[in-house]
C-alpha cells in the first residue's frame, strides 16, 4: 500500500523544511510505504527557493503553481499522487506526523475507507475559545443535517483511499474542500471513522491563516451541499 501525503504550501518559509522532516521520519504501518507531493501555491517569502532544493529528492514531488487557494493545491496534488491512501498534512507544526500509524490502521485493517483525526476527542489546549466554538457550531450542523457523529470536521487529518474519492467533484476554493470533500463523501454512503490526535494550535502572529470569511465559506459548504443536488 502507497500512502500519498499530500502537503499545500503557502508561505512557510518558518517551517517547511521542519515538517518535511517529520513526515519523512514518520513511522508507517507494516506493508505501507510514502510518497510526498508538496504543491507550492504561489509563496512570495523564499518557500519557493527552499523546496527547490527537494527537486529530485527520492519519494518526494514538488510542484510549483499560481496562488489558488489550500483547495487549488489539494487538488493539484491529488492529481500528481500515486498512493492508494492519501492524507492531508499542513506545512506548519500544527499537526504531528507521528499520528500517522494510528490513522492508517483501521484503513489497513479494511474497517474503513475515510478517517479523521479529531482534537476534540482530548483536551486542546491553547487554542483560541472563537475558533473552538466556530468548529464546533460545524460539527453540530454536520451532524443534524447528516444524521452523523463527526466531532472534527474541520481536521487538517483526513485520511480516504482513492476509492472514497473517485468520482467526487470539488468545486468550493480556499478551505473549502475541508467541508465539502466531507459531504461529499457521507453523500457516496462512505461512514467517517474518528480517532483521538494530538494539536498544537499556532496564533494568527505566527501564521495561521484562515480568516472569518473563509470560515464562514467553509460552513456555507455543510449547509448548500445538503439540499443541493449530488454531484
Amino acid at each position: 500500500m502507497l500512502l500519498s501525503v499530500l502537503m499545500p504550501v503557502y508561505n512557510e518559509r518558518a517551517t517547511i523544511e521542519l515538517i518535511i522532516k517529520r513526515v519523512q521520519q514518520a513511522v508507517l504501518p507494516a506493508g505501507v510505504d510514502k510518497e510526498i507531493v508538496i504543491v507550492n501555491d504561489g509563496s512570495t517569502d523564499g518557500t519557493r527557493e527552499i523546496l527547490e532544493g527537494y527537486q529530485g529528492v527520492a519519494g518526494l514531488t514538488v510542484v510549483h503553481q499560481s496562488n489558488q487557494g489550500k483547495t487549488g493545491a489539494l487538488l493539484t496534488a491529488i492529481r500528481a499522487a500515486k498512493g492508494d491512501v492519501f492524507i492531508i498534512q499542513d506545512a506548519d507544526l500544527e499537526y504531528n506526523p507521528d499520528e500517522y500509524a494510528a490513522l492508517l490502521a483501521p484503513i489497513v485493517a479494511k474497517e474503513a475507507e475515510v478517517v479523521y483525526g479529531s482534537r476534540f476527542l482530548v483536551k486542546v489546549k491553547g487554542a483560541e475559545l472563537i475558533n473552538v466554538a466556530a468548529n464546533k457550531i460545524s460539527n453540530i450542523t454536520l451532524n443534524c443535517l447528516y444524521g452523523t457523529k463527526v466531532t472534527d470536521v474541520n481536521t487538517c487529518y483526513k485520511v480516504f483511499t482513492r476509492h472514497a474519492q473517485e468520482g467526487i467533484t470539488i468545486k468550493g476554493k480556499h478551505f473549502d474542500m475541508d467541508t465539502e470533500l466531507t459531504v461529499k463523501l457521507l453523500q457516496k454512503g462512505l461512514s467517517i471513522k474518528e480517532v483521538p490526535i494530538t494539536y498544537a494550535p499556532r496564533s494568527r502572529s505566527e501564521g495561521k491563516k484562515i480568516k472569518w470569511s473563509t470560515a464562514l465559506s467553509m460552513f456555507w459548504m455543510i449547509i448548500k451541499y445538503r439540499f443541493a443536488p449530488k454531484n
